[in-house]
């Protein structure tokens, strides 16, 4: 239990970094370097992809899973690009962090079909408040690249963690997803 303090603090300390992955948060380059890190500047998509993929990996056609959020991502990128507003995507991408975070904390396992739909929404959501912040190709291919790094590093901690870590890192990324959620609604209102 002593080893998990350290861990435990320093998911809070991250849940409480601005989340900065979203429209007009802060001004991107537009090549594949920038599109790559940006996926590791805001919390939420960091534990989104995370998430993704340690939830992914209990699930029937895991290996499919992941490939099918990051197509869909990429789509949602496309819908960004392409101007299209999403109302509430702050708090829509918020809650699916949330929401990620409790399927991990109940290592719930889902129809493939469900778990597949699940994940285009909140693929698109992501993919669409990056796609109004980096429009260029190159920025967009370092982009899925990003996460795809993080939905793998994901999978490998679902694969190699064991119940009640990835127990307590389900709760830790759903209690960040609420306050997320929480500052999304509250800046939507001011």
């Amino acid at each position: 239990m002593k080893n998990l303090k350290p861990l435990l603090a320093g998911a809070l300390a991250l849940a409480c970094v601005p989340a900065l992955a979203h429209p007009a948060a802060v001004v991107h380059g537009h090549g594949f370097a920038a599109g790559f890190m940006h996926p590791f500047t805001g919390l939420d998509h960091v534990l989104a992809m995370l998430a993704v993929g340690i939830w992914s990996v209990r699930q029937p056609h895991a290996r499919a899973l992941p490939l099918a959020f990051l197509a869909m991502l990429f789509i949602g990128v496309v819908t960004g690009v392409a101007g299209l507003e999403i109302p509430e995507l702050e708090t829509g991408i918020a809650l699916s962090v949330a929401v990620m975070g409790v399927l991990i904390f109940v290592a719930a396992r889902l129809p493939a079909s469900v778990g597949a739909l699940m994940l285009a929404v909140f693929a698109i959501l992501h993919g669409n408040a990056h796609g109004h912040e980096m429009p260029a190709v190159a920025s967009a291919m370092g982009l899925l690249a990003g996460s795809a790094l993080l939905v793998e590093a994901g999978r490998l901690l679902g694969r190699v963690s064991p119940a009640l870590l990835l127990k307590l890192a389900g709760a830790v990324i759903a209690a960040a997803g609420v306050m997320l959620a929480a500052s999304a609604t509250a800046s939507g209102i001011a």
